[in-house]
Formats: structure tokens, sequence, C-alpha cells
């Protein structure tokens, strides 16, 4: 090479661009195809679950909480007696048959 004034024609080429990976799109819990990702389901599983618990234990607490639990309990023991009245009173009966 000599001469450090000798003029190389040469032409200017430009990095080539960086290769940039495609724009992810936003996490919507559904695939492009309309189809929820077993994310977004487990998700709502795991809320209305906390949001059913909570709930429970909320009403629980309260004063019409406990009388409906009362109630319930009250209904459930005379479902129980009269289905033992039932029971006792087709023992003592004679076959029909």
């Amino acid at each position: 090479m000599g001469d450090p004034e000798e003029i190389v024609d040469a032409e200017i080429v430009p990095d080539p661009p960086a290769e940039t990976p495609p724009p992810t799109p936003p996490e919507t819990g559904y695939t492009q195809g309309g189809v929820p990702t077993f994310e977004s389901v487990r998700e709502k599983i795991e809320t209305r679950f906390g949001t059913a618990i909570g709930s429970s234990e909320l009403a629980s607490e309260t004063a019409e909480g406990r009388e409906v639990e009362e109630q319930y309990e009250a209904r459930q023991r005379a479902a129980h007696d009269r289905l033992e009245q039932i029971r006792a009173s087709m023992r003592d009966e004679p076959d029909r048959t």
C-alpha cells in the first residue's frame, strides 16, 4: 500500500440492521386462536376459590351467618328425625304382599 494519498474507490456499506425479535403480544391469557392459556385458567380458578373461602369465613363471623348455620343444623336434625320415624313405621307395618 503505498502512497497515503492514494484514493481507493470504495462503496460505503451500512451495517446490516440488528435482528430484532418480533414484538411479543401483550399477555392477555388467550392464544392467537382465542383459546385461554393454562396459566390464565389456573389463575382464574385460584382467584375464585380464594374469594369463595374468604366469603364463607366472613359470613360465618357475622350474626346472620351464625343464625343461618343454626337454622341449617336444625333442619338437618329435623330431617334425620323424620327419616327415622318413617323407617320405624315401615318396620311396624305387616307385609302387604
